[in-house]
């Protein structure tokens, strides 16, 4: 996509696809008024009414530095981040797991005051190795057999480390290893056996979640490293649950999943028009995991539908970039990362609108969050990157053309 004539002039300090620039600033945009106007309940009772959306445009600032000095980087450097990144990711990890617990779950570790989350710098890591495998082990007939073991056991290392305190962003990461090994030409007959083996387990811990009695489901979330088991099981059986009569739905249980269902329903086409959601005053957290609710309560299914449309449109033009890259790791890079991002989104709006079970994944670059939006916005100066040096190498072939 070329720039428009009233960009000409930036074009170097702000380099690459200008497509994906365009969808970067509009979640951006999208996210500092949503997360505002999500924030107001908490702003009131706290009464400083401008922390949370002056917080939220901060981790933004530091993101897009992050975004201008990644995507100004050539994509040949990012080969090294493996072989520091992967040893640091599991160390962390470790660490984690022994931290101290915040609803239940040890998800963040604090360095020097400042608290992130290691689960978002391990998935980053592992989509970077698993491209630098596949790049260097490809063949004219696809990926070599041996590129699976070197794949598949590191994957496993680190959604083992993410899955005790999160289990659905082990599962995402696991899901986003298997799409890019099939994207990387990975032999069917090794995908095809580890698919069954998931669908297997898949099938019986669905079934153990779901049938086993409420009193063996605490007592084995009592044993180590099982915590969490009693709240996968209740948000499963929440999900899967028959339709009951409005009257005997017990809100008080239910209420993130319901209030969220509420604010959908209420939407309509239009909205509510910006800052008059009503039910971001009873969801427990609806600047971060159920955003997409209040957006859609607030914007309507048009709102909704365009927030959406936004991701589909990041995929697609990283699809084209990776389609211009002439080496084999670029491509696999910023397919990874984009994919990651959209399935995460879709994941998320799936869960507001009561689709797919309670997980806890937040909307990328839209939901407030510090190491989630700082490590999306070095997704996306990764794919500037690409973009930017695929750019010059179809202008390099042009000009050899003409």
């Amino acid at each position: 996509m070329k720039l428009p004539a009233v960009f000409l002039k930036r074009q170097s300090i702000l380099q690459g696809d200008f497509g994906i620039w365009m969808v970067f600033f509009l979640l951006c945009t999208i996210s500092i008024i949503e997360v505002y106007s999500a924030s107001s309940n908490m702003s009131y009772q706290t009464g400083a009414f401008w922390r949370p959306v002056l917080e939220h445009a901060g981790y933004f600032f530091i993101g897009f530095l992050f975004t201008f000095v990644v995507h100004k980087i050539p994509c040949r450097y990012f080969k090294l981040i493996p072989l520091g990144a992967m040893p640091v990711s599991v160390l962390l990890l470790i660490l984690t797991l022994f931290a101290e617990k915040v609803n239940n779950a040890s998800r963040w570790y604090g360095i020097g005051g400042i608290s992130f989350q290691p689960s978002e710098i391990a998935k980053w890591t592992l989509v970077v190795y698993v491209s630098l495998i596949l790049s260097h082990m490809q063949t004219e007939k696809g990926a070599d057999k041996q590129a699976f073991g070197f794949i598949f056991w590191p994957a496993v290392i680190f959604c083992a480390l993410i899955f005790p305190e999160n289990f659905s962003t082990a599962a995402m990461t696991f899901l986003i290893t298997i799409i890019m090994m099939f994207i990387g030409r990975v032999p069917w007959k090794q995908l095809g056996k580890l698919l069954g083996v998931l669908a297997l387990a898949g099938g019986l811990a669905f079934s153990f979640l779901k049938y086993t009695p409420q009193e063996q489901i605490e007592s084995l979330s009592k044993q180590p490293g099982l915590h969490r088991l009693e709240t996968w099981a209740n948000r499963l059986r929440d999900h899967s649950e028959e339709t009951v009569d409005a009257k005997a739905y017990n809100i008080r249980e239910n209420t993130q999943v319901a209030h969220a269902r509420i604010a959908i329903a209420s939407s309509n086409i239009l909205g509510k028009g910006p800052g008059n959601s009503v039910e971001r005053d009873f969801l427990p957290q609806p600047f971060s995991d159920f955003i997409y609710a209040i957006i859609v309560e607030e914007t309507g299914l048009l709102g909704g539908a365009a927030v959406m449309f936004l991701y589909f449109i990041l995929l697609f033009r990283t699809s084209l970039i990776a389609s211009r890259c002439e080496r084999s790791f670029p491509a696999f890079l910023i397919m990874g990362l984009a994919i990651m991002m959209v399935i995460q989104a879709m994941i998320n709006m799936a869960v507001a609108v009561g689709v797919f079970p309670v997980t806890g994944q937040p909307l990328p670059l839209v939901s407030k969050g510090g190491t989630s939006t700082v490590m999306n916005c070095i997704y996306i100066g990764m794919i500037l990157s690409v973009s930017r040096s695929s750019k010059k190498r179809s202008e390099i072939a042009e000009s050899e053309v003409e």
